[in-house]
């Protein structure tokens, strides 16, 4: 008896399998960032592409602080790194966060923490354009822990992102 429930239950849970890798919707608006390489999530031959509305639906978080870029403290609201790597399964160890001009930054996975950075779409409740380092823009909590002001984190904050490529 033992054995077939294990069995039921084994097979309930690879059955599940192909219906987690497309709860993903396909996006209706403009295309802002595709995130790509070793995901378990996809919706477009095999990538995870995002609108605006899709990113939001996540969950907005907001970060509020200061930046080397900026003047004065700022609000940021966008995606935790962490959420959007939860929904596209990221299973990889280093993200390769790309800009709109093909510059390019590693991020380690590990860095997708609760309080951690944000994939940024809004500041000061404006969306980004691409002349204000938008239309995203990964933002740290610079304000929030001297850990997040070094030039390596500095280093990762990305703007005009478009694409994240996930490797081990």
């Amino acid at each position: 008896m033992l054995r077939t429930i294990i069995q039921s239950l084994s097979l309930a849970a690879l059955t599940a399998l192909p219906l987690a890798a497309q709860e993903l919707a396909a996006p209706e608006g403009e295309v802002i960032l595709t995130v790509s390489g070793e995901i378990a999530t996809t919706n477009a031959e095999g990538t995870a592409q995002f609108d605006l509305a899709m990113l939001e639906a996540l969950g907005t978080e907001t970060v509020e602080t200061t930046t080397i870029w900026t003047e004065g403290t700022n609000t940021f609201e966008g995606v935790s790194l962490k959420a959007l790597a939860e929904a596209v399964g990221m299973e990889g160890a280093t993200l390769r966060a790309t800009a709109i001009n093909d510059y390019a930054v590693e991020i380690p996975l590990t860095d997708a923490v609760e309080g951690g950075p944000i994939v940024a779409y809004r500041m000061n409740g404006t969306e980004m354009s691409v002349r204000d380092k938008g239309p995203l823009w990964i933002i740290y909590p610079y304000d929030a822990s001297a850990e997040y002001r070094t030039e390596v984190i500095y280093s990762r904050s990305i703007w005009q992102l478009d694409r994240i490529v996930v490797t081990d």
